[in-house]
C-alpha cells in the first residue's frame, strides 16, 4: 500500500508559535514512518511557509529559521499539493493535513478555510468550530444558551476600555471581585493571563491581555480544582478522563504548562464516580455543541462542593508529550502513535 502524504503545519502568526513547534516536533517524531511521509510546513511569525527542508530543521532545533525556499498550497485537477514559488522544485502531493497550530491563523478556523478551499482533509474541527471555539467569548454565549454550568464571568472590548475603563473597574468590583482571572478571548496556552489579587493590578492585567486582541474576559477565581477531558471522533466521539492539573506555581500558566516538572498531569485523579461522569457527559455535550470533528480538549473547574463547571474548549489542545490531550489518551491504552493514526483516519472520513 502506497503511503499517504502527510502536511504537518505549524508554527504560524500567534503568540503560541513556539508551542506549534514543541506539538509538531512530537508528532514528527512519533508519527508512523512505514505509514506516512511527512511533509512538514513551518509559518513564520510573518505568516511565510517554508520549504520542508526548512521547516525539518526547525523541528530538530525547537525555533524556525525562517531563510528558506517558500512555498504555498495549491488546488491542483490531481489533488491539493505544496507548490515552491521561486524556485523549479517539483511540486509534493498532500493526501491529508494535519495542523498544529494553536491560536490565532491556525485554530481559528482560517487554515481549515484554505483546506476546504483546496479539497485538501484535514484533522481536527471545521471552519465554524473551530472560530468559535478560538474566541472563548462567543463559545462561552452558545455554552450558556445550551445550559452548560459555567463560572460567572464578563467580556471586555478594547474600545469600551478605552472610552469607560472606570465602569468597567467598577462592575469587575461588584461582579467578579478579587481574586479573578484576566485573559485574552482568543488565545490560548495561558499566554497573557493573569491573576489579579486587587483593583492596583486589573490595570497592567487587562494592558497586557489586549496585547492580544480586542477582546478579552474577566472570569470568577473558583476555588477547588482544574479537571480536564480528552475528546476523539467525529459523529460519535469517545472521552477520555477527566484528568487533574496541579501547577506548581499559583495557577496552571504558560510555565506550568511547557516546562518540565512545571505541574502534574494526573491521569486517575481520585475523585467521586459522580464527578468523573458529570465532567465526561459535559465533554461530549461540550463538543456536539460546537459541532467538533477530530478532537478537542475540555476543561474544567470543580469547585469546593463538586460542582463541575465548564471552563473552555480546545480544538487544537497541546500535543506534546508532556501535554494531557495524548496523555489521557494513553491512560484508555491509546498511545502516542495509535492516537496519530485516529486522526488522521477521521480526518479522511470526515
Amino acid at each position: 500500500m502506497d503511503k499517504l502524504n502527510v502536511g504537518l503545519f505549524f508554527g504560524g502568526r500567534s503568540g503560541e508559535h513556539e508551542v506549534s513547534i514543541m506539538s509538531a516536533s512530537s508528532v514528527s517524531e512519533f508519527i508512523d514512518r512505514r505509514k506516512y511521509n511527512v511533509i512538514p510546513v513551518a509559518i513564520s511569525k510573518e505568516g511565510i511557509w517554508l520549504d520542508p527542508e526548512t521547516s525539518t530543521s526547525a523541528l530538530k532545533e525547537g525555533f524556525l529559521d525562517d531563510g528558506g525556499q517558500e512555498v504555498c498550497l495549491a488546488g491542483t485537477r490531481r489533488g491539493p499539493v505544496l507548490a515552491y514559488l521561486h524556485c523549479q522544485q517539483s511540486p509534493l502531493p498532500v493526501d491529508v493535513a494535519f495542523p498544529l497550530l494553536h491560536g490565532p491563523y491556525g485554530e481559528d478556523g482560517t487554515i481549515q478555510g484554505l483546506f476546504e478551499m483546496v479539497n485538501l482533509p484535514y484533522v481536527g474541527a471545521g471552519v465554524l468550530a473551530s472560530s468559535i471555539g478560538m474566541d472563548k467569548a462567543f463559545m462561552k454565549t452558545i455554552f450558556a444558551a445550551r445550559g452548560l454550568p459555567q463560572i460567572s464571568y464578563l467580556v471586555v472590548e478594547k474600545r469600551d476600555w478605552e472610552q469607560k475603563s472606570e465602569d468597567i473597574k467598577q462592575k469587575v468590583t461588584e461582579q467578579q471581585g478579587f481574586p479573578c482571572f484576566v485573559k485574552p478571548a482568543a488565545l490560548g496556552s495561558s499566554v497573557g493571563i493573569s491573576k489579579v489579587k486587587n483593583m492596583e493590578s486589573l490595570v497592567p492585567a487587562v494592558e497586557e491581555a489586549l496585547k492580544y486582541g480586542p477582546r478579552i474576559l474577566v472570569e470568577d477565581y473558583v476555588p477547588g480544582r482544574e479537571l480536564e477531558c480528552s475528546v476523539l471522533g467525529n459523529e460519535k466521539p469517545m472521552v477520555a478522563g477527566p484528568g487533574e492539573i496541579k501547577p506548581h506555581r499559583e495557577f496552571y500558566n504558560y510555565e506550568a504548562k511547557y516546562t518540565e516538572g512545571g505541574s502534574d498531569l494526573i491521569v486517575y485523579p481520585d475523585l467521586p464516580s459522580q464527578v468523573k461522569e458529570r465532567a465526561r457527559e459535559l465533554a461530549i455535550k461540550a463538543y456536539k455543541v460546537l459541532d467538533c470533528r477530530g478532537m478537542a480538549r475540555v476543561d474544567f473547574f470543580l469547585s469546593e462542593d463538586n460542582e463541575v463547571l465548564v471552563n473552555e474548549l480546545n480544538t487544537i489542545p497541546g500535543f506534546t508529550m508532556l501535554s494531557m490531550y495524548p496523555k489521557l489518551w494513553e491512560g484508555e491504552g491509546v498511545d502516542y502513535r495509535e492516537l496519530i493514526d485516529r486522526l488522521i483516519e477521521l480526518a479522511l472520513k470526515k
